[in-house]
């Protein structure tokens, strides 16, 4: 982990999209794509052509490949159509092959063939939070909001819904990304209005009928509380508290699983 160049107290895994210096929550703004410096922040020059010629893949390879994973497992459902039985989750006691651990994980990598638009709503949401997020949190970080994300939406079913009921689809954690993007505008100052009017309109969205409102709000609250541990607890006496918190977080997802 790299320190703030303006707080070396500060420990931080976002660094400037211009000049790569790494800052603290209190230094970034956010840009068009991650996150500036002070200095780059207030820079009213023009950015030179050649900054623009480093790809989205280059700057978010992680949301890439998830992006690639959900596409390629829904043209394989829609070649396949049995093969989607085999990918929900149901919620039906985790001794059950239909309840467990990997179907929680495959139901999040799959979606209703007959229905484009959800899985074209998620992937492009994914595009959106995952180009803003995985370079400020960093690879592993995204990842590890990611799944926790996926998984806390499954638990929410156990939890909240009637037995016997179906999940499947990246929404759980799509809405966990936007609990992170949420509370990352929160740890920088940011303005969260309009995040927080998309945030609201999904939520509403949740009730509609035949989506598992439960799944969004349970990837929603993961991913913000993991979110806040990773970027409100960055000094190093608070180091053990972050790991604590997260490792926490972790162990109560994997509890509804064996």
């Amino acid at each position: 982990m790299n320190s703030c160049y303006r707080h070396p107290d500060r420990e931080t895994g976002v660094s400037c999209q211009r000049c790569d210096r790494y800052i603290c929550p209190d230094c970034a703004t956010p840009g068009a794509v991650g996150y500036l410096c002070p200095e780059d922040a207030k820079d009213t020059i023009k950015i030179r052509k050649a900054n623009f010629q480093k790809s989205i893949t280059s700057l978010a390879p992680v949301t890439m490949v998830l992006i690639g994973i959900n596409i390629l497992v829904y043209f394989i459902q829609w070649l396949i159509p049995p093969l989607t039985d085999a990918l929900v989750y149901f919620n039906v006691g985790v001794d059950s092959e239909y309840g467990s651990a990997l179907r929680a994980l495959t139901s999040g990598f799959a979606h209703d063939p007959s229905q484009i638009a959800h899985i074209l709503f998620n992937m492009y949401s994914l595009f959106v939070l995952g180009t803003l997020l995985e370079p400020a949190l960093g690879k592993l970080k995204f990842l590890l909001v990611y799944f926790t994300s996926m998984f806390g939406g499954v638990v929410a079913v156990i939890l909240f819904t009637p037995f016997g009921y179906g999940v499947y689809g990246a929404s759980g954690a799509i809405f966990g990304l936007m609990g992170s993007y949420l509370v990352m505008l929160r740890s920088i100052r940011a303005d969260t209005r309009q995040m927080l009017l998309i945030v609201g309109i999904n939520v509403f969205l949740s009730f509609l009928p035949g989506i598992a409102w439960t799944a969004h709000f349970g990837g929603l609250a993961v991913g913000a509380a993991m979110t806040a541990l990773m970027v409100f607890l960055t000094n190093p006496k608070f180091q053990v508290l972050k790991w604590a918190g997260m490792s926490f977080i972790v162990a109560f997802l994997a509890s509804f699983f064996y």
